[in-house]
């Protein structure tokens, strides 16, 4: 595939983040995902669980339309027939193939119509001649073009999903991440995370989103959080000492989807010959599982299983945040565990610049305060929490981001929390405020965990 490049001046604050370069990356790797195929292939469903990729091509383009070009420009629509057709709550994903979407062709020029008219509505924003700018929470500080270009990198890690789940020869590439740093070996099997209040959310970053906000303040009692993520070979042991097989470690509910779906292992992993030999498909590749690195493709159910079964648990999304962004030293909070600024490669594994995570123990300059490493980037994290609002939460700029897959009152979540971002998350879609959620049985999503357990008072000196 052809590669697409990151904007090299981001930085902490989207006021001196260019929207444009945002924007214009987030098309280039949208082409680039479905550039390298052909258009039987890009019209196809490759999963029920997903859309075509053509439809996640126009869609793009009509959300677009909606926000940049009608909304925040105020100009007349380009193409309103698409609404209906490319509305995510009106048609199921199993039921778009059968819908009259455009043809790749044709939403490719689309895009770009789009596109044209969006950046001349950027141009003005940014030049003064919209003097009420100042005014309309859409534009101030650029976040309408943030929300898109979030909404754009979205959408292509979720087509990046769609690649795996395609079946056929490889048509991405990408190079390997680097080997583990030489201290991962010994880096500690957990970190103390220090009990206390702690700001989470946030009310000031620009182009956080609805779910973010607003900032509140948290107390939570100490925990020891695992330094890394769990590995392969980690989670291989719970597959040979029969965890898949032993109600115990399971909540009810994961212990029957086990059994109706006969769950034996992570997604796309399979045994051969030997016990103990697996190997996984990657996008169209057969390798054997890297015993080093994070695993991936797991339910909630299964984290939380494994969780069980190694005598701890999944943190909350409390403690989570906490220990991604809480510095002890100056009592605030952080955009990312290692400060305010970047993210730059070598602090974490994001932007698709590889296809895979990194070995455990990867991005030393990433750590948190605490030591605990790649809490940003290579995978998803589950965390032990439904997803729901936070106090004060109001809906912006529409209910359909995230209001709608809260519980209704006394109503059981559907959703589960994921943090983090994974290999395929764009630096702008990851900060460590950031909130993603999927229902607890998805295993195409590019997710893992980590556990943690409960401190003693008494641990709360020690190093």
């Amino acid at each position: 595939m052809s590669e697409y490049t990151l904007p090299r001046d981001r930085a902490h604050d989207a006021d001196v983040l260019a929207p444009q370069a945002v924007l214009e990356a987030a098309r280039r790797r949208t082409l680039a995902l479905t550039d390298c195929l052909d258009d039987d292939e890009l019209m196809a469903q490759h999963s029920p669980l997903m859309s075509p990729l053509g439809w996640d091509l126009a869609h793009i383009g009509n959300q677009e339309e909606i926000w940049l070009v009608r909304r925040a420009g105020g100009r007349p629509a380009l193409r309103p027939d698409l609404d209906d057709l490319y509305d995510a709550f009106r048609h199921p994903r199993a039921d778009r193939p059968a819908l009259p979407l455009l043809r790749p062709d044709r939403a490719r020029r689309y895009l770009g119509e789009v596109r044209e008219q969006a950046l001349e509505v950027l141009d003005d924003a940014t030049s003064g001649r919209d003097a009420d700018q100042g005014q309309d929470p859409l534009l101030r500080r650029g976040f309408v073009f943030g929300m898109i270009a979030q909404h754009e990198q979205q959408h292509d890690e979720t087509m990046l999903a769609t690649h795996q789940l395609r079946s056929g020869p490889p048509v991405l590439d990408a190079p390997p991440p680097p080997p583990a740093p030489s201290d991962a070996a010994t880096l500690p099997a957990e970190v103390l995370v220090p009990g206390g209040p702690f700001t989470m959310g946030t009310s000031t970053d620009p182009w956080a989103l609805d779910n973010e906000r607003p900032a509140h303040t948290v107390e939570l009692p100490p925990f020891w959080l695992d330094t890394v993520p769990v590995t392969n070979a980690a989670y291989q042991r719970f597959i040979e000492e029969g965890g898949y097989h032993d109600a115990r470690w399971w909540h009810p509910d994961g212990w029957e989807h086990r059994r109706r779906e006969g769950l034996e292992a992570p997604r796309f992993w399979r045994r051969d010959g030997a016990p103990g030999s697996w190997y996984r498909r990657r996008f169209g590749r057969v390798e054997p599982v890297p015993p080093e690195q994070p695993v991936l493709h797991v339910c909630w159910y299964e984290a939380d299983a494994y969780a069980r079964w190694a005598g701890r648990r999944l943190p909350t999304e409390a403690e989570w945040e906490k220990a991604a962004r809480h510095d002890p030293a100056t009592g605030r909070g952080t955009r990312y565990p290692w400060g305010d600024d970047g993210p730059e490669p070598g602090q974490a594994g994001l932007g698709q610049r590889h296809l895979q995570p990194a070995p455990a123990g990867s991005y030393p300059a990433g750590a948190a305060p605490s030591g605990a490493r790649q809490l940003l980037g290579d995978v998803w994290e589950w965390t032990a929490s439904d997803f729901t609002p936070y106090p004060g939460f109001a809906a912006f700029p529409y209910r359909e981001y995230s209001e709608v897959f809260f519980p209704a009152p006394g109503a059981a979540s559907a959703y589960k929390v994921l943090r983090g971002g994974s290999f395929a998350t764009d630096p702008v879609a990851c900060r460590s405020t950031f909130r993603n959620w999927d229902h607890p049985v998805r295993r195409q999503i590019f997710a893992g965990f980590r556990t943690c357990r409960d401190a003693a008072p008494a641990d709360e000196g020690r190093p």
